[in-house]
């Protein structure tokens, strides 16, 4: 047997991150449109894994292997490729550089604390997350098409500062509600909204 676990619960992590791998090297070949569309959607995979392996008995294992993997696909699809998207955007390469890596050492930073922040929460209790403390690194997916609907192929300082204030806002103490109901239809719906604005290459 292969290690690792394969059932139907990672299939969307699984995914997401194969879709991102591909999106890197769309980037790095200046295709940055596919690459932006790969973001959002890995961000799509992002918001239903959960709910599907909630839909499985796991194991204790299982569970920690989920929230274990999860975030490291998170790193690579909401971490290293916005910032390899950015760096192509970006006007000054030596300051960005400087921002991209901030930006994926907040968001490795947010990522190992929230694991072991939910590892303990799920030893105290068996209730849903309500809140989160700092911004998701998986809410990048939003931002960036955001921008680059409004900036298109064109390089710009934009992605620089959106970079820098995400990656501030992953390690603020920040208390954010978890999207649930309809908050949760209103972000997917807008994802759509962006996805179909930059599939069908339409910009402002």
């Amino acid at each position: 047997m292969l290690l690792g676990y394969y059932n139907y619960t990672v299939v969307l992590t699984y995914l997401s991150l194969i879709i991102s791998v591909y999106g890197s090297f769309l980037a790095f070949n200046g295709d940055i449109r596919k690459s932006v569309i790969c973001l959002m959607l890995s961000g799509l995979c992002d918001s239903f894994d959960g709910k599907v392996a909630r839909t499985r008995q796991r194991t204790e294992d299982e569970k920690r292997f989920g929230i274990q993997i999860d975030s490291l696909c998170d790193l690579i699809c909401f971490g290293m490729l916005p910032a390899i998207i950015c760096y192509q955007m970006s006007l000054d390469v030596q300051f960005y550089l400087i921002i991209a890596m901030l930006y994926v050492l907040n968001a490795l930073i947010r990522l190992a604390y929230f694991n072991v922040m939910e590892e303990k929460r799920q030893r105290e209790t068996t209730e849903g997350r309500k809140t989160y403390n700092g911004l998701p690194v998986t809410s990048i997916s939003i931002f960036l098409p955001l921008v680059y609907i409004f900036n298109g192929d064109t390089q710009t300082i934009a992605y620089t500062i959106l970079l820098f204030i995400v990656a501030l806002c992953f390690v603020l103490p920040l208390k954010i509600p978890k999207p649930r109901g309809k908050s949760m239809a209103v972000l997917t719906v807008f994802g759509l909204c962006e996805l179909f604005i930059i599939i069908m290459g339409v910009g402002v």
